[in-house]
């Protein structure tokens, strides 16, 4: 009600209005995601219903949010995600990394388990990942006898968990919001490699920084037995081969020369990185898994008589997904985007942007690192507090508009802003992998905060660095 209250009255100000109208949808939604009152995707269909009815865009542009490519890129990259989990190779990769880094020092093992980790958050999710390494986690540090060990491992996961899904557009929510919110503003896809080319590196950067600061006070240790994985099995390599040439497929389709997509008869421009995704989620779902009868064997309820043995289930025709497991995909979070997306739609269409960039103008004389720093600061410091894909999908209009008032390309403030939004370091309701490890225990909110506070400076430091010299 709160929130309606204060849409009503930003409605009634000074805006024109259609301007106003947006405002106040806007507020309703940033209201609802920043408390939860509603389902993140609930909140997400009230651009749909509302922006229409106030007459700031028309219904047929705002259904085009809910159905752009970059939210069916994300959709190509659950399904892949959810065939990787379903096979299990994830887990393969992940112990076969720390076991290839990690040795008799705790320093090594953190790493270990760190590159690990950014390593899957950047094709997975950083929640996925995180639950996924903190058991095995937990199985080490039973075997440690340095107390120590404990925070700066936990922390580790968590923090690699969301430093590592800067790296591609598929890594984090935000990343996917900015690409949508990107084309909304210039009419341009980013593509692949052009955001790897400059979120890996700033990945690559901030890992081993964050890795110092938290094992300053870890020593040698004996010896850890990490959990034994077993022989790979056949699923697990086909589903390893279509993601590495899925991999392939999105980061050199428009570069270098042009990329694979110039060598195709049709225009390149017809051909996307959605495009990709959903041909290799196809593959997931039409590929045998090529599991021998023996070796999986399910047993099926007896019938009663004694001399029937439990049933053997035939493989042959199983698949690397089914939609069984593809159904238990967050289906809500597209509906998030998509309301996300509409509500940069109706921003860029009443002129809501170019207001607030004109209140923003008073930034024009400083140096464009201030701003970026200054930019930076902000996100990461309000992602501790809110969602970080509400944060991005709020401030990421307001941030390219500012960019166009100040004379700047949109992806100058954009994109510091939107990695930004993944390194919220220092409370446990800041990030799901942050949760993730708090749960665990053994680790105090000020003892998090205290390590987090100085790595959002230091990380503030090395966006705004990196991301001059990259996009300069």
């Amino acid at each position: 009600m709160l929130a309606i209250l204060v849409a009503v009255v930003c409605y009634c100000g000074g805006l024109p209005p259609q301007a106003s109208a947006c405002a106040g949808v806007a507020i309703i939604c940033a209201v609802w995601w920043i408390f939860e009152c509603l389902s993140l995707a609930v909140v997400g269909l009230v651009p749909f219903v509302l922006l229409p009815l106030l007459g700031v865009v028309g219904h047929q542009e705002i259904a085009s949010s809910y159905g752009h490519t970059v939210i069916l890129l994300l959709l190509g990259g659950f399904l892949l995600s959810a065939a990787m989990e379903r096979s299990g190779a994830h887990r393969r990769i992940a112990i076969a990394m720390v076991r290839l880094v990690g040795g008799s020092s705790g320093k090594r093992l953190v790493l270990g388990f760190m590159l690990a980790t950014a390593g899957l958050s950047m094709w997975i999710s950083n929640s996925a990942t995180a639950l996924m390494m903190l058991p095995i986690a937990m199985a080490v540090l039973q075997q440690s006898s340095d107390p120590r060990l404990r925070t700066p491992l936990l922390l580790g996961i968590a923090y690699s968990a969301s430093v590592g899904g800067m790296a591609t557009p598929i890594g984090t929510p935000p990343n996917v919001v900015f690409m949508g919110q990107f084309y909304e503003r210039t009419g341009q896809e980013m593509p692949f490699a052009t955001w790897m080319s400059i979120g890996l590196p700033i990945t690559l950067i901030l890992l081993p920084i964050i890795w110092w600061w938290l094992t300053r006070g870890v020593g040698e240790m004996k010896p850890i037995a990490m959990p034994s994985i077993g022989p790979m099995q056949s699923n697990e390599r086909r589903v390893l081969v279509i993601f590495f040439v899925t991999a392939l497929l999105w980061i050199f389709r428009a570069g270098p020369l042009g990329g694979w997509s110039a060598l195709l008869p049709t225009d390149r421009a017809m051909v996307g990185d959605s495009t990709v995704a959903l041909a290799a989620s196809l593959m997931m779902f039409l590929c045998p898994s090529g599991r021998r009868r023996d070796e999986h064997i399910e047993s099926l309820p007896s019938n009663g008589a004694a001399d029937q043995p439990p049933a053997a289930v035939d493989h042959r025709c199983e698949r690397l997904l089914d939609w069984e497991t593809a159904a238990k995909i967050p289906w809500g979070i597209l509906v998030m985007f998509g309301g996300g997306m509409a509500l940069a739609s109706g921003f860029q269409n009443s002129g809501l942007s170019a207001a607030i960039g004109n209140q923003l103008t008073f930034m024009a004389g400083a140096p464009t690192w201030v701003i970026i720093i200054a930019v930076c600061c902000l996100v990461t410091f309000m992602t501790e507090i809110t969602s970080s894909t509400a944060t991005a999908m709020l401030l990421l209009p307001i941030l390219g508009e500012l960019a166009m008032q100040l004379e700047l390309p949109p992806a100058v403030l954009m994109v510091p802003g939107t990695i930004s939004c993944s390194c919220a370091f220092m409370l446990p309701v800041a990030t799901p992998p942050n949760a993730i490890v708090f749960g665990a225990g053994g680790i105090s909110t000020e003892e998090m905060a205290r390590t987090g506070l100085v790595l959002n400076l230091i990380a503030a430091v090395v966006i705004t660095g990196m991301c001059i010299g990259l996009m300069s």
